[in-house]
């Protein structure tokens, strides 16, 4: 599987191409992908998407190295994919998958003309990136991961797991217009749960640590981590850092669970790589982004830690266990 093979090619130590391209079969013509992936080269979840990606297109006819060659760059930081969509664009593919509004903002910033397929993007109207869901109207489309109404449901969900919570502090990305919309989500429906909010940038981990360790020395306090490619990337030091303070946390995707946070809700992640596949497909064929409305999620997964709620001291009711997609022990 693609996930296995070794990188080939790695420039300043944060580029690299997946994988070099065999020559193609006589008489199938070469298509050339290009992919923008958020997270680093060497992160587990950035190759399961990958491999999911390929797979997807392996289904649908495309074969990387016999009719199709995927270029992907990788980020974390917001820096390096400003230079990475520049050094994308410049390679001329047919057709670009972008992961996360991190990546989607700077490609259509040095594009207009390739398309442009995006994942995990909360909300393309608002950050511009589409004229409309059902008309993008651009040289952009894709999948949209939630509405920003699910902030409300992460509130409610800690406050289920933990009654006397009475604040929670928010980690959220302020320079994207999905990390506004989501703490702003979550701080409407705060004072009916009788919660008060504190907002926490996800620039980078010290920062992060700096204003959490700050906010844990206040009794009965909760953590909620939004969706941003800066809090995906600084996942592992955030989960750390709940275990330390004794903070339960919920998360918008199953990877911080399995990293060792606490709760999770939010739609499978690998499902808008899988389904991005079928875009791609249709680009090639000869359609326009244009035309292809944004799709949303299709289901939202629960994802409880137990081990994680034992550490805390915590105990999670049958009730919800019984909502839950998955129960890790």
């Amino acid at each position: 599987m693609i996930a296995r093979r070794q990188f080939i090619t790695l420039l300043g130590g944060a580029v690299a191409a997946w994988p070099l391209t065999a020559r193609a079969q006589q008489g199938e013509r070469m298509r050339r992908i290009g992919m923008l992936e958020s997270l680093k080269a060497d992160d587990k979840e950035a190759q399961a998407r990958i491999s999911t990606f390929a797979q997807g297109l392996k289904e649908l006819g495309w074969t990387e190295g016999r009719n199709v060659q995927i270029d992907v760059r990788f980020g974390p930081d917001n820096a390096t994919l400003r230079k990475h969509a520049a050094e994308m664009v410049a390679l001329a593919p047919e057709v670009i998958l972008a992961s996360g509004s991190a990546t989607t903002g700077p490609l259509l910033q040095v594009t207009h003309t390739v398309p442009i397929v995006f994942v995990i993007v909360p909300d393309p109207v608002g950050a511009g990136f589409v004229a409309s869901l059902a008309r993008p109207g651009g040289n952009a489309t894709g999948f949209t991961p939630f509405e920003f109404g699910v902030g409300a449901k992460w509130l409610e969900l800690l406050k289920e797991v933990m009654p006397s919570m009475t604040h929670v502090a928010v980690i959220r990305d302020p320079a994207i217009a999905s990390g506004l919309g989501q703490f702003a989500a979550i701080q409407a429906v705060a004072p009916s749960l009788g919660v008060d909010v504190t907002p926490v940038n996800a620039r980078d981990p010290k920062e992060i640590e700096r204003d959490i360790t700050a906010f844990a020395r206040y009794p009965h306090g909760g953590l909620i981590v939004t969706g941003s490619a800066l809090a995906a990337a600084h996942r592992h030091p955030i989960t750390r850092l709940a275990a330390q303070h004794k903070m339960p946390a919920i998360y918008n995707q199953r990877m911080f669970v399995e990293a060792g946070g606490l709760i999770s809700y939010g739609p499978n992640f690998l499902d808008q790589f899988r389904r991005a596949a079928s875009y791609v497909d249709r680009i090639l064929k000869g359609e326009k982004p244009a035309d292809l409305p944004v799709q949303s999620a299709t289901k939202y997964e629960l994802v409880i830690n137990l081990k994680t709620a034992k550490a805390l001291g915590l105990t999670v009711s049958p009730t919800l266990l019984a909502r839950a997609d998955e129960v890790i022990e």
